[in-house]
């Protein structure tokens, strides 16, 4: 769920299928861009993630990615006319082969410099069988981002050692960067990145490690990198897939500002900590229920909100 500059209360929100809906005033009010015809959906595949462009009130772009129908993931460009965005000006920036259906990852979002960021998983199955997120050579269980503030098909890898980043964000006040790093058998983890670190390489340790813990010993550890270690980690005794979320800066909820906000998509919990320079600054405390939750955007105000594949949108108050 996201909105677009120029129009905070307007909400757009995606839905795995193949649709952007237009949300008013806690109402459906219309369909944005419909791509179910070019999407496979289903399980971990569909239509993923949208990000509007910062300078959208002039250029009018916004970019997608999704699941095209042979299984790939895919990153695309389009034009918004008359509050509708435009299915024949479609562009592929970015298409990488997946070799299984899950750990697809998927997030679009733009950091306060201009910069698109892509968050793609190891590429699936389990236990990371093709090695790929410390091999520099491959996409997949990387971080990506743009190589100039106007999108094109060029990308660098800005991050490495990544199991299915499903869900990051930069928070909007410090420009720091959260991602909820969905784990294997035992442990899920929120990783944190400076924003004065960002052009650095990151190795946030995937398939080496699980969390602190050694997933697999005999996994290559790429050199590349430097080696960050989550700022949070919980067992599969409180969930089993990480939804991450954003840092609160609102004005709704005051005693809520300067938390991150996450949950867990199994156990539907909402968990939120206050944030310090070096991440976590405070310990986590449970902060609501989400049935199912998919996801979390928010408005041009700041105002923070969660996704359910329940079908509901949930508001923080």
């Amino acid at each position: 769920m996201t909105s677009a500059p120029g129009d905070p209360t307007t909400l757009y929100v995606v839905e795995q299928p193949g649709t952007i809906r237009i949300v008013r005033n806690g109402k459906v009010a219309g369909t944005f861009l419909d791509l179910r015809s070019i999407i496979k959906s289903g399980g971990e595949q569909g239509l993923l993630s949208m990000a509007f462009s910062p300078h959208y009130t002039s250029n009018h772009l916004f970019y997608v990615s999704y699941t095209d129908v042979h299984g790939n993931s895919r990153v695309a460009r389009y034009r918004a006319s008359n509050g509708r965005g435009v299915h024949s000006s479609g562009r592929i920036l970015l298409t990488v082969h997946q070799p299984f259906d899950n750990h697809n990852g998927g997030q679009l979002q733009f950091d306060k410099r201009g910069y698109l960021y892509f968050g793609l998983g190891d590429g699936g199955s389990e236990g990371d069988p093709n090695q790929t997120s410390q091999n520099m050579h491959t996409r997949l269980g990387k971080l990506l981002r743009s190589r100039t503030k106007t999108p094109g098909r060029g990308w660098r890898i800005v991050g490495l050692g990544l199991r299915n980043p499903w869900r990051f964000s930069f928070d909007s006040a410090t420009g720091n960067l959260w991602i909820g790093d969905v784990g294997q058998d035992r442990f899920e983890e929120v990783d944190f990145r400076p924003a004065a670190k960002l052009d650095k390489l990151a190795n946030y340790g995937w398939s080496r490690y699980e969390g602190y813990s050694v997933y697999a010993a005999s996994h290559r550890y790429a050199s590349v990198g430097q080696k960050v270690r989550p700022v949070l980690v919980y067992s599969h005794a409180h969930g089993c897939s990480i939804s991450g979320g954003y840092v609160y800066r609102g004005s709704a909820v005051r005693a809520a500002r300067g938390r991150y906000f996450y949950g867990d998509y199994c156990a539907g919990t909402i968990w939120s900590f206050r944030v310090g320079k070096q991440g976590r600054a405070s310990a986590a405390v449970v902060s609501g229920n989400v049935p199912s939750v998919s996801s979390f955007g928010v408005d041009g105000n700041g105002e923070l909100y969660a996704t359910s594949l329940g079908g509901t949108l949930y508001k923080l108050r």
